[in-house]
């Protein structure tokens, strides 16, 4: 995925939501978002957030793998640091690091947690599997009823379906890589977001 991709994204939106017959206000209305923030996304003006683009294929009911697919036989996907899509609450940031292949299966993120921030009063859970693999800091992740305490080159993997959550309780933020698959990546990372918005605080 290049640069040059980004606003292609905006015609992808615009054109499924002329196919579903949904006027630019309808579709702030279904999304939350405003009638400016969609018609610039669409004329590739504003570069849209993984938040927002949840919004809108929650709103258009499409997985947000659509709004990347350029042909059915799209099978590589490249991102370059300045071009992830990113989703920020206080204290969590959010990046897509590959999103678009056809019939996708994996949805990798990276995660960066300033210290004290997390979803721990906030667990979510979701079909699939979720992987988690520590680069930098420490964050402790609670699956079920266990706190697993994941340091620099830790990793986890577990079923999504147990109710999970996590926190960086240390001075220092820490930078993760998850991975959710299963093919409901989107599921996974809606319910994430929602969380996160709502228990990533410090």
């Amino acid at each position: 995925m290049t640069a040059q991709e980004v606003p292609n994204v905006g015609a992808r939106i615009r054109a499924i939501r002329e196919e579903q017959g949904y006027s630019l206000r309808a579709l702030a209305e279904r999304s939350g978002l405003s009638l400016n923030a969609i018609s610039l996304i669409e004329r590739g003006e504003n570069s849209p957030t993984v938040s927002s683009l949840h919004l809108l294929a929650t709103a258009l009911d499409v997985s947000i793998v659509v709004f990347f697919k350029e042909d059915q036989e799209q099978a590589v996907v490249f991102v370059r640091p300045a071009t992830r899509l990113r989703s920020q609450t206080d204290g969590i940031a959010m990046e897509s690091l590959g999103i678009g292949l056809h019939d996708q299966q994996l949805e990798p993120f990276l995660l960066e947690v300033e210290a004290g921030a997390g979803n721990m009063d906030q667990p979510v859970s979701h079909p699939g599997e979720e992987f988690v693999y520590c680069l930098e800091g420490e964050v402790d992740y609670c699956v079920g009823d266990r706190i697993y305490r994941l340091q620099s080159g830790c990793s986890l993997l577990f079923e999504a379906t147990i109710p999970h959550c996590f926190r960086n309780r240390a001075r220092l933020p820490a930078l993760l890589v998850l991975i959710f698959h299963a093919g409901n990546g989107h599921l996974a990372r809606r319910l994430h977001l929602d969380s996160l918005e709502k228990g990533g605080h410090r």
